[in-house]
């Protein structure tokens, strides 16, 4: 039986009671040979709820421009989570590290995310974001929109704590430290407490009070003339983003082809337009598709392209070019073809 008595926070201090007496449990990681990354990183990765109650992992020591990130997770609103972990104290120094990472990864597309998740999950963004979040809509949040910061260690410098909490209370800044204890027993079981700086209620309650930024979305088609939709379509898909393009060379030219194009159907012609793509991130491409059309601003895209929703709510399906616009798209494809 253990019994857990917190002295002035984040210290933990360790009892086990043997024989109706308390015999003072003093382990530490480092002394039982385990490291950050053969053991604790792993630790953390399997139950990310020990840092934060929804967050999904979707990259270990992931490289950035001034070194790896130790965990790279994603929370429900869709905001990263920049995760840093030190086996004994979290020195003042961690905070710039971390702040390092965390403005390098606010640069990232989702494409690139979408590249880290299936490295480390082996499924497609939307597939391991909806396995995790199942109440959330991916086509309504702005991936990467804001960055959280969580430092991971066992005990903590006074000047960081102070500074995380200055920053946290005075700028709402998204960060925020876990102190962790390392418990060994008499019996050999292993066994992690924690501690938070912020505590996870003050967490929530913070972002509950935050903006929330979403893009907004419908599926209302445009009104446009048939003049001012060939000029809209042809700036759309022209711009040199990846999603713009895929619509461009895949997505039009396919559904010109038929009169309706299932959503398998437009996987497999991602792949037959490019043998090099990976089957197993189609579905996401097919994601960062969908999100574009459901987008208010791209009405236009709607008025010329109908889907519907078979299967959820959330996922779009049953693609086709509206009959009286299939002239107009061949046009505007084979002008930008020509340029």
């Amino acid at each position: 039986m253990l019994q857990t008595i917190l002295q002035k926070a984040p210290e933990i201090k360790s009892w086990q009671i043997v024989n109706g007496r308390l015999t003072a449990i003093d382990t530490a990681l480092k002394n039982e040979g385990r490291t950050e990354p053969y053991d604790l990183e792993p630790w953390l990765a399997s139950n990310p709820e020990i840092i934060g109650t929804d967050i999904m992992i979707i990259g270990r020591q992931v490289m950035t421009k001034s070194g790896p990130i130790d965990l790279l997770g994603v929370d429900s609103s869709g905001n990263t989570v920049i995760i840093e972990i030190k086996r004994a104290e979290l020195p003042r120094e961690t905070m710039a590290q971390a702040i390092d990472y965390a403005s390098d990864v606010a640069a990232w597309t989702v494409e690139r995310l979408g590249e880290v998740c299936a490295d480390y999950t082996k499924k497609t963004f939307a597939e391991a974001f909806n396995e995790a979040f199942p109440d959330a809509d991916l086509e309504n949040l702005n991936l990467n929109s804001t960055q959280r910061i969580v430092l991971v260690g066992f005990s903590i410098e006074a000047s960081l704590e102070r500074m995380i909490e200055w920053l946290s209370d005075s700028y709402g800044v998204n960060l925020n430290a876990i102190v962790l204890s390392y418990v060994k027993t008499k019996g050999g079981e292993e066994l992690l407490t924690k501690t938070s700086v912020i505590s996870e209620e003050m967490e929530q309650e913070r972002r509950r009070k935050q903006k929330k930024f979403e893009i907004p979305m419908s599926d209302d088609p445009g009104t446009h003339s048939p003049q001012a939709l060939k000029e809209h379509l042809l700036d759309y898909l022209a711009r040199g983003r990846v999603t713009n393009q895929r619509m461009r060379d895949i997505l039009f030219p396919v559904l010109l082809t038929t009169k309706i194009l299932s959503r398998d159907q437009l996987k497999k012609a991602f792949v037959d337009f490019d043998p090099k793509y990976d089957e197993n991130k189609v579905g996401y491409y097919l994601t960062l598709v969908s999100s574009q059309l459901g987008m208010t601003k791209n009405d236009f895209l709607r008025q010329v392209v109908a889907y519907e929703y078979p299967r959820h709510h959330w996922e779009k399906d049953n693609f086709s070019i509206r009959e009286q616009y299939r002239d107009l798209v061949k046009e505007v494809l084979a002008a930008l073809k020509d340029k």
